[in-house]
C-alpha cells in the first residue's frame, strides 16, 4: 500500500484531526472555497491571496531594481559605471550585470521560498500531503489514467 494512502487496510478512512491546534488565520484558510473566489491581482479576495501577493510584488520589484538598476545608472552616470573596478579590472557596470544579477536572483529564490514556508505554516497549509480529490474517497474509484485502482 502507498505510503501516502489514505485509507486504511479494512477501507477505514483514519481519523481527521478537528483544527484545535491550527491559528484563526489557517481556520479561515480551510473555510474558503477557492475555487469560487474571484482572484484579482489588484484587490484580492482572502487575506492568503493578499499576503502572497505582497511577497510577489515586493519581490518582483526588488528583481526590477536587480535587474534594470545597474543599466540605468549607467545611463544616467556612464563615467562613473563603466570606470574599471580596482580589485578585479572589469568595469562596474559588466560586474553588476554579469555577477549581481544572477546572484540577486538565486538570493531573491531563497526569500521567496522562505517567506511562502511562512504563509503555509501560518495558514495551516501542508505542501507534503496531497489534497483530498473526489476519487480518494471512494476505494472501488479507478486510477485517474484509465486503468484500476491497487
Amino acid at each position: 500500500m502507498a505510503e501516502k494512502d489514505t485509507h486504511t487496510r479494512d477501507g477505514a478512512r483514519p481519523a481527521e484531526p478537528d483544527g484545535g491546534t491550527l491559528t484563526q488565520a489557517a481556520q479561515a484558510h480551510q473555510n474558503t472555497n477557492y475555487l469560487d473566489e474571484e482572484v484579482n491581482l489588484l484587490n484580492p479576495s482572502t487575506a492568503f491571496m493578499r499576503d502572497h501577493l505582497k511577497v510577489v510584488w515586493i519581490g518582483f520589484i526588488v528583481w526590477a531594481l536587480i535587474v534594470f538598476g545597474p543599466v540605468t545608472a549607467t545611463l544616467v552616470a556612464p563615467e562613473v559605471m563603466t570606470t574599471t573596478m580596482p580589485v578585479l579590472g572589469f568595469p562596474w557596470h559588466y560586474f553588476l550585470v554579469a555577477f549581481c544579477a544572477p546572484t540577486g536572483a538565486l538570493i531573491l529564490a531563497a526569500i521567496y521560498a522562505r517567506q511562502r514556508d511562512k504563509l503555509d505554516e501560518k495558514y495551516g497549509i501542508d505542501p507534503s500531503t496531497p489534497a483530498p480529490t473526489e476519487s480518494s474517497e471512494s476505494a472501488d474509484a479507478a486510477a485517474t489514467d484509465g486503468g484500476v485502482a491497487e
